[in-house]
């Protein structure tokens, strides 16, 4: 008797919206896992995509994909695990769904692994959190202003308490760039290399800086910074 083929139930996500009315990110996704659907003679039964922000914990896409592949007994698919995995939230639903899962660049990932990168997920982002609240309490403690709208200018001005600000800043920008990384490299993969390019790129998908504004060139040049670095 011929074993029945595998079946697979995609779930893709990409950060906006227009990235999800434009097919930016959830194309290359989509082929990724049709080609990998393709080498295991695999069917997808059902596509799930996600637009959301990879910080929003919320994944109501997420969870009737896993609720379909449990009751269809498919294999739960995503393109890129390690795109994922800085989202403990992401990764602590996955591993305590009950579903069986694959990651096309991760095939040999399993519970013991997605849990293990979901504790580091988890202590890396309260670090960062803890880090961020002590360097801001010593700065304030010192006299420093927060929230300046001028904030280069402050930090120039404070001194010793700007040390603990630029500190903080330093993490939050690191960790920003972080969460844009998958977005950049797609834009220069497509040939956008150029800083303003990538700007516009930015710009064109919806995406504000760190601080809720536009993008140019100056910007984007302290973005790869923190990215290259």
């Amino acid at each position: 008797m011929t074993a029945p083929s595998p079946r697979f139930i995609a779930y893709e996500r990409v950060s906006t919206a227009r990235q999800g009315q434009s097919g930016l990110g959830l194309e290359a996704q989509r082929n990724t896992i049709e080609a990998f659907a393709a080498t295991r003679g695999a069917e997808v039964l059902a596509r799930f995509t996600e637009v959301e922000s990879g910080r929003n914990p919320d994944r109501p896409e997420l969870g009737k994909a896993i609720q379909l592949a449990r009751l269809t007994g498919a294999t739960l698919v995503i393109a890129k695990l390690d795109r994922l995995s800085r989202n403990a939230a992401f990764l602590l639903t996955l591993r305590d769904s009950g579903v069986k899962f694959i990651a096309c660049d991760m095939p040999e990932a399993n519970d013991l692994t997605v849990g293990i990168m979901a504790l580091v997920a988890q202590q890396e982002r309260e670090a960062i959190s803890r880090r961020t609240k002590e360097a801001l309490a010593v700065a304030k403690a010192r006299g420093v202003k927060l929230g300046n709208p001028n904030g280069a200018a402050a930090l120039r001005r404070a001194g010793k308490g700007g040390a603990a600000l630029r500190a903080a800043v330093s993490v939050n920008a690191t960790a920003f760039a972080a969460d844009l990384a998958p977005v950049v490299a797609e834009i220069r993969a497509a040939g956008q290399t150029s800083l303003r390019q990538i700007a516009a790129e930015l710009t064109l998908r919806g995406i504000r800086t760190r601080r809720g504004g536009k993008w140019n060139v100056g910007n984007v040049k302290t973005l790869l910074g923190h990215l290259f670095r």
